[in-house]
């Protein structure tokens, strides 16, 4: 009995769990075989195998697909880890005087009108580090930050994944902005109710200030739909100076355009204010450069 044990152990492997892995983000067998470029069948024993040894059921089968139970959702999130972890490893074990990477991801403000001065801090500070980064609406970063494409993650807003770590590092505003000569136009005064009445071109769903305005409306009973939804800051700007329409974005964003006379501004009451927000995963374990960046990340908002 003892040795049966024992076997059983040692064949739960790394392979079992890169496999796992492959199949849960593929969403299908056949996929992940593809994937993994092995036979189909080899997938599916690899997937039994691991449900025999902790006795769970970790797929639904229904037909063709596959759909993670409760219990696989679990275990995902540590084999991605435990495999990740592993990768990590073996490329620094194998590369060990070359120059680290520190990867990155930030939502479109931060990427554009914060990270540039972080990024060279952090090349000072560390200038054997090679930083990778990616910018993208907050929701997408972190989603990255939970399936560990990122090391470290900054956003708009509080992350809703329960394996995310997170910890604010500065304060920022949201402006409304109008045609020079509308009728909100310098205003400081205007509510989200009368906001509503006017064709509206917005950010698209899952950017940071995007999420705030709608939770807005939603507290009013308000049922919006923008004119515009665009994942460019700068078309929305040209769509309101040429007078299609209002916007809200961080004040970051619109000073050039404001001190150039292209478009005005207005202030919602009450103030739309927000934090920016260092994330990580929970079970991230972070470097020495990563912790730097993070501490670079807490002084640029003193």
């Amino acid at each position: 009995m003892e040795s049966i044990t024992i076997y059983l152990y040692v064949s739960m492997t790394l392979r079992h769990l890169h496999i796992f892995v492959t199949v849960f983000q593929a969403g299908g067998i056949t996929r992940a075989a593809e994937m993994l470029h092995v036979a189909q069948p080899s997938v599916s024993l690899a997937v039994r195998e691991l449900e025999a040894h902790y006795g769970v059921r970790l797929f639904e089968r229904t037909g063709r697909s596959i759909v993670p139970t409760e219990c696989g959702r679990a275990f995902y999130g540590y084999a991605l880890h435990i495999v990740s972890l592993f990768n990590d490893m073996e490329k620094k074990m194998s590369s060990w005087d070359e120059t680290g990477t520190l990867r990155i991801g930030t939502s479109i403000t931060i990427g554009t009108h914060v990270l540039p001065a972080l990024l060279r801090a952090c090349r000072e500070r560390f200038p054997g580090i090679h930083a990778e980064v990616v910018i993208h609406n907050s929701a997408t970063i972190e989603r990255f930050a939970t399936n560990n494409s990122i090391d470290i993650g900054l956003i708009e807003n509080k992350p809703q994944s329960p394996d995310i770590r997170c910890r604010p590092f500065r304060k920022d505003r949201l402006c409304g902005i109008a045609p020079p000569g509308h009728p909100l136009a310098g205003r400081n005064d205007v509510t989200v109710a009368e906001l509503s009445r006017y064709p509206l071109l917005l950010r698209e769903k899952g950017s940071g200030g995007r999420e705030m305005l709608d939770a807005c409306f939603s507290l009013e009973q308000l049922s919006v739909r923008p004119l515009w939804e665009s994942v460019s800051n700068q078309a929305i700007i040209r769509g309101v100076a040429a007078g299609l329409g209002v916007s809200v974005l961080p004040c970051l964003l619109v000073e050039k355009d404001l001190g150039e006379g292209s478009v005005a501004s207005f202030d919602l009451r009450p103030m739309l204010e927000r934090d920016f927000n260092i994330i990580c995963h929970k079970r991230k374990y972070l470097t020495a450069p990563m912790l730097g960046f993070i501490e670079l990340c807490l002084e640029s908002g003193k």
